[in-house]
């Protein structure tokens, strides 16, 4: 097999999971943009979901978040989702948009807002068990404002302890994906503010617990190829959360702002043998001004381009000009890696799996946003917190 051969195969199994709360309408702080078509349950996201894979080919399952996510029957959601060609995916729990939970959710000094908290997160598992899903990621809310609102290390006990619960209730083929976020909405400190607290975490916890890495959830200048690189070496990276950020946690299109920094994480991700179905390449975005579904299209293929340069990086090359201290040779070869323009190269995998090779173009003929516009009429839309 000839090397673009072997980059061509390589993209075709690539898989990028798209989120329901992407489909629904988001904002500001300030205000939240409704649009037109915006579907109205889980339901109808399934149906957006379906035509981001339609068109894209990677994009075939669909992260739910409980309970934005809600719905009487998951079994049956399931089903509804393999008819349309796709599989539910990783089950996002909410520990922050509850009034309980203004002081924390499992780091709560309060232990029946604790046991809140483990109840909802239990009902995840459920889920899990429902849907056949295998992942339950966890984000929290949780720290301080003050110094001296609470004691720093009890909370940390609480975590550790709430951890644990949960980790137990897990099945044998199911895993604790710990996010972190470094500040918001807590300003004084973060119960799980950085890579390193959450890898502690999971490494006490044991083999189904991961740290996952959200690309917006970092203080600006950290390297998080290095992060990346440093998870793969200890066995305890376990997916993505992709957007791309200006300033903090923007939520925007992953690739937007720093198409570099992605080609670089892609890099670490096949370097270290991450390029497997065990590292979940999940998107979590907020789409407040562009187009739903084109927007998550276009996001679907910038992670692909971001891979295919990094699929094309010669690597003999590279470690030969490494090992002889190379400087300049050594960045060439990365350089002109990024430098590729690899989009022809797309649009022949695709064409090969049958695909428009312009999914975008291809989308806006198909009539879907018009056709979604005129039948959703009613009801209330989707958006944070429904």
């Amino acid at each position: 097999m000839t090397e673009l051969a072997a980059v061509k195969t390589a993209l075709k199994t690539q898989a990028v999971e798209t989120p329901s709360w992407a489909y629904g309408n988001s904002g500001t702080r300030f205000k939240v943009f409704a649009q037109p078509g915006v579907p109205r349950d889980p339901f109808e996201k399934l149906d957006d979901a379906a035509k981001v894979h339609e068109f894209t080919g990677a994009a075939p399952t669909v992260a739910l978040h409980i309970p934005w996510d809600k719905v009487d029957d998951y079994a049956a959601l399931a089903k509804y989702a393999e008819d349309r060609g796709l599989k539910l995916g990783t089950i996002n729990s909410n520990t922050f948009q509850d009034d309980d939970y203004k002081l924390g959710s499992i780091c709560h000094p309060d232990a029946a807002v604790r046991r809140k908290a483990i109840d909802h997160l239990f009902e995840c598992v459920d889920i899990l068990d429902a849907t056949g899903s295998k992942d339950l990621k966890l984000w929290f809310a949780d720290g301080t404002n003050y110094p001296g609102q609470d004691d720093l290390r009890e909370r940390q006990d609480r975590l550790a302890e709430g951890l644990a619960q949960v980790y137990e209730r897990l099945g044998d083929d199911q895993r604790m994906l710990l996010e972190y976020k470094f500040f918001e909405p807590a300003f004084y400190s973060t119960d799980v503010p950085d890579w390193g607290t959450a890898y502690a975490h999971c490494l006490k916890l044991g083999d189904k617990a991961q740290v996952v890495v959200d690309t917006g959830h970092h203080a600006p200048g950290t390297n998080i190829e290095f992060i990346v690189a440093t998870l793969l070496r200890e066995g305890k990276l376990g997916g993505f959360d992709f957007n791309s950020r200006f300033y903090a946690d923007d939520d925007l299109m992953v690739g937007a702002a720093d198409p570099f920094q992605l080609f670089r994480i892609m890099y670490e991700v096949i370097r270290g043998g991450g390029f497997t179905p065990d590292v979940a390449f999940m998107l979590d975005q907020c789409h407040n001004i562009e187009a739903k579904i084109p927007a998550i299209i276009r996001s679907v293929m910038n992670v692909q381009e971001a891979t295919a340069k990094a699929l094309l990086v010669d690597r003999s090359a590279l470690g030969e000009a490494q090992r002889a201290g190379d400087v300049l040779a050594a960045n060439a070869v990365v350089m002109d890696a990024y430098n590729t323009d690899v989009r022809p190269l797309l649009a022949e995998v695709r064409a090969e799996l049958g695909l428009d090779p312009d999914p975008v173009a291809a989308y806006r003929r198909c009539g879907w946003a018009e056709k979604i516009a005129a039948e959703r009429v009613g009801g209330q839309q989707a958006g944070w917190g429904a």
